[in-house]
């Protein structure tokens, strides 16, 4: 009975975990899309890092949905992308990038997403790209942290942004390990971790103090 009440509230714990991950998810994107849009300006971040970050989350989604796991265990990437679409959008206005071509290639990933979803595209084919997720979403940040150190300026660059993803990460290790074990994932949330940590203390170094 006691082994029963202490699984018990290991779950509870994973579900709290799980809300208050989705709940900082709500807003994790929204300080740097802020920035960015307050100094018109991209500097210190990563163009193909936002691009790969934005497939590795589309990716683990759609893995996740079409897989059937526990949606509270994966629900924080709608909303992921839902930001990172609009912080795309405005790092592309600033780089002088949003053209004809970027158009081009929105329509693209829209028609293999809805493929995916709706499995006109393959299931077998998705079950294939998952192992890229993790190199993917770690050479992303990589590139973020690159760009950081190269400019030596993080005026751009959102802490709370790196530090609500460090923190979330943090948490889908936990979660996952009770729900679904998925040793994919779980590599995936622990590279992640690091690399997301690895990328704030960067950019809190690297930020500059605001001139009065």
């Amino acid at each position: 009975m006691g082994l029963l009440d202490e699984s018990g509230i290991l779950y509870v714990i994973a579900d709290v975990l799980s809300i208050v991950t989705i709940a900082s998810c709500l807003v994790s994107k929204v300080p740097q899309i802020q920035t960015v849009r307050q100094l018109q300006s991209a500097k210190g971040l990563s163009v193909n890092g936002l691009l790969m970050e934005l497939c590795s989350y589309t990716v683990t989604m759609l893995y996740n949905y079409t897989n059937g796991y526990a949606f509270l265990s994966y629900l924080e990437y709608p909303i992921l992308l839902v930001q990172e679409y609009v912080l795309i959008y405005y790092v592309l206005q600033y780089e002088s990038l949003l053209g004809k071509r970027a158009y081009q290639w929105a329509a693209v990933y829209v028609a293999v997403f809805v493929g995916f979803a709706t499995a006109i595209i393959p299931s077998s084919l998705l079950m294939m790209l998952v192992p890229f997720t993790t190199p993917v979403g770690a050479t992303s940040k990589v590139m973020q942290l690159i760009a950081i150190l190269r400019s030596k300026d993080s005026q751009s660059v959102s802490l709370i942004t790196w530090g609500i993803s460090a923190f979330t990460n943090s948490t889908r290790i936990y979660t996952i390990m009770l729900d679904s074990g998925d040793k994919m994932l779980l590599a995936n949330f622990g590279i992640s971790t690091v690399l997301s940590s690895s990328v704030l203390l960067a950019a809190w170094y690297y930020k500059k103090p605001k001139k009065d």
